[in-house]
């Protein structure tokens, strides 16, 4: 590897007299003066590729990758087969973007035609798109779907994820649309609340199964509620949780949304993600995004189209109720890799493994000292318990032993941890966080 070699000036006066001008102020004379850069940019000097590699791999080893995590909070580590990326990590599907010309683009039509029936077949619900960023993006969008001209108000169970709770806050504020917090009793949506809360002006209800606090909330009772008030009822759901828990659609929601990462993305520091997003056949046709429909070509042959068509990211454009046009087709294949790998019988054996280790985990952590579960109710894999020492010493000891703890909660719950385990977390590796959580309480 050679040194790097900058632009000589005849380099550069070869450039520009290939485009026709004599000088680099004469090639920016559109620009305004008052906005171009007056001074060098504050970047080092050019290096080769192997000078920067090992500055790359320097920054990169300055990050802590833990051998244990007991986190989850929306994000969740999970096993992946083999398979999975070895199918999305080939060319033809890793380089598919969004389809202009769509009927040319049978093979990511399809793509996306599968996830969305396996959407349906996960949340029991009539249609699917395939075009949300995340879970949290879904929400909010689900939630502007269901405001109309005579109900605004959007309600929101205090057990949705904050984050979530934040991304929906910000698309109300967008449109001034009012969003009011419904509270919670044990840690789950407190109905008689609710039943004192909802009104007329109320479009839509969003919950979480399982809740934020890992906590398992009674859809059926509070789609009774919200439908009982003229409001639609959106259930943020964890999509291997449904592998055993009673589908949105069969509770009675309206709209299930979700975030995909479980389904085979890696955690990836952050992403990418993608969301769902899934309705009954009367709410099908607000649904935002792509929504692709299976057809039969000329020849009688299978094939794909976009449908649907006369929405946000075509001819109606000032009356659309979202902005949502992108593609998420090679992080929703992942997903749909995912589950056709997996199959049900493999899903449900994730979901039961790590609600299993959940509840062993639990276990080992309540015989530690003033450690105790914060609320009585049944949940799936997560939990929040007390923590009798500072959390950020209980999460020290933790880490000296490779081991990321629970994520310490703010508000009422201050000092208490929510932890999280999936079928990849070994008996000793909940051992070890019991033992290290004992010895720093002591």
């Amino acid at each position: 590897m050679g040194s790097y070699v900058p632009a000589t000036d005849a380099d550069r006066a070869a450039m520009l007299a290939a485009v026709g001008v004599e000088s680099l102020d004469e090639l920016y004379a559109a620009i305004p003066a008052s906005v171009r850069l007056a001074r060098p940019l504050n970047l080092p000097e050019g290096a080769s590729e192997l000078e920067v590699s090992r500055r790359m791999q320097a920054l990169a080893a300055r990050n802590t990758v833990f051998p244990t995590l007991l986190r989850g909070a929306g994000a969740y580590r999970h096993f992946v087969p083999g398979i999975v990326p070895a199918i999305c990590g080939k060319e033809t599907f890793l380089t598919a973007y969004t389809p202009y010309q769509a009927e040319m683009s049978q093979g990511v039509l399809q793509a996306i035609f599968e996830f969305q029936t396996m959407v349906c077949e996960l949340t029991d619900l009539d249609a699917a798109n395939a075009s949300v960023y995340d879970g949290a993006t879904a929400a909010g969008e689900a939630a502007a779907m269901c405001r109309d001209r005579g109900r605004t108000r959007t309600l929101v169970s205090a057990g949705v994820n904050p984050q979530t709770l934040d991304v929906v806050r910000t698309y109300c504020a967008a449109v001034d649309a009012p969003l009011q917090i419904v509270p919670t009793r044990q840690g789950v949506t407190d109905l008689a609340g609710l039943a004192d809360m909802a009104g007329q002006q109320d479009a839509c209800l969003l919950v979480q199964q399982p809740n934020f606090y890992g906590l398992l909330e009674d859809i059926p009772a509070l789609a009774q509620a919200a439908h009982a008030a003229g409001a639609k009822l959106i259930v943020s759901c964890n999509p291997i949780a449904m592998a055993l828990l009673r589908t949105p659609g069969d509770c009675g929601a309206d709209i299930a949304v979700g975030d995909g990462q479980p389904l085979g993305l890696p955690l990836a520091f952050g992403g990418p993600s993608v969301g769902f997003m899934a309705a009954t056949a009367a709410m099908m046709r607000k649904l935002p995004g792509r929504i692709v429909g299976q057809t039969v070509d000329a020849e009688g042959r299978r094939a794909f189209v976009l449908t649907l068509q006369a929405r946000e990211q075509h001819i109606r454009r000032e009356k659309a109720g979202s902005n949502i046009c992108s593609n998420q087709a090679l992080c929703a294949m992942q997903a749909a890799v995912y589950l056709a790998a997996m199959g049900p019988a493999g899903l449900q054996e994730a979901a039961r493994q790590s609600m299993q280790n959940a509840h062993a985990l639990a276990d080992l952590l309540c015989q530690v000292p003033g450690v105790r579960m914060a609320f009585p109710g049944p949940y799936f894999h997560e939990f929040v318990t007390t923590c009798p020492v500072p959390t950020g010493e209980a999460l020290s000891a933790l880490e000296a032993r490779g081991i990321l703890g629970g994520l310490p909660l703010e508000g009422e719950l201050a000092g208490h941890l929510l932890w999280c385990a999936t079928e990849l977390n070994t008996p000793d590796e909940m051992r070890c966080a019991a033992e290290a959580l004992r010895e720093v309480c002591a």
